[in-house]
């Protein structure tokens, strides 16, 4: 039977693409905004296009925040893509307006300190080597290149554990100079800076590895 997962629709980014390369993947995919469909799903994908602010308001018109925290509470996986991985943070700031986040990690979306912005095309990106800590998202990925189209990232990760066998993995891409979050795997929470529904041949693995996973 294969994992049934949820797009959540808040408002906000490519949703019909998302649906598209999740039930590619193998997942059976609904696209809903409703609370309890949410919850129960073996998996919530959440996707995020545009402004930090406007992401977060149409978030928490559905009681978004709250699914995706409850989720987690009861170790169950969320994969956030885009702006739906920025929301996650503590807090965004765009054109001087500071937005409280989803504060699932510590740490600020902020604008990118690169000579030209947006940084939109084909990237690569660092996935950690760490011993005992296989990728999960990355597994059968080496060397590829993944869509990114965004002016904003979190430059700075902030998460400290002492558990190195639960360490978050985090993985970094850089742009124009600038190092920036591309991708976080944190147990039953992942997300990825870029687009993999938009990402060909890779993107399309990271999402069987994920849903492979649920």
């Amino acid at each position: 039977m294969s994992p049934r997962v949820v797009v959540l629709d808040y408002g906000s980014g490519n949703l019909r693409s998302a649906v598209r390369a999740v039930e590619r993947a193998g997942a059976e995919v609904t696209l809903t905004s409703d609370f309890d469909t949410a919850l129960a799903a073996d998996g919530l994908l959440v996707p995020g296009v545009g402004a930090f602010e406007a992401c977060m308001k149409g978030l928490r018109a559905i009681k978004g925040e709250r699914i995706i925290g409850r989720r987690l509470a009861g170790g169950r996986p969320v994969l956030g893509i885009c702006v739906g991985m920025q929301i996650l943070f503590s807090r965004g700031v765009e054109h001087g307006v500071e937005t409280e986040g989803c504060d699932e990690w510590p740490g600020v979306v902020e604008r990118l300190q690169a000579p030209v912005v947006p940084h939109m095309g084909w990237n690569t990106v660092e996935v950690p080597q760490v011993e005992g800590q296989p990728t999960r998202l990355f597994d059968q990925i080496t060397d590829e290149r993944f869509y990114f189209v965004h002016s904003y990232g979190v430059r700075d990760w902030k998460l400290v554990t002492n558990d190195r066998t639960r360490a978050p993995l985090v993985t970094w891409a850089e742009h124009g100079g600038d190092r920036f979050v591309a991708a976080v795997e944190n147990g039953p929470l992942s997300a990825t800076q870029f687009h993999p529904e938009k990402s060909g041949d890779a993107g399309a693995q990271l999402l069987r590895n994920w849903v492979q996973s649920l």
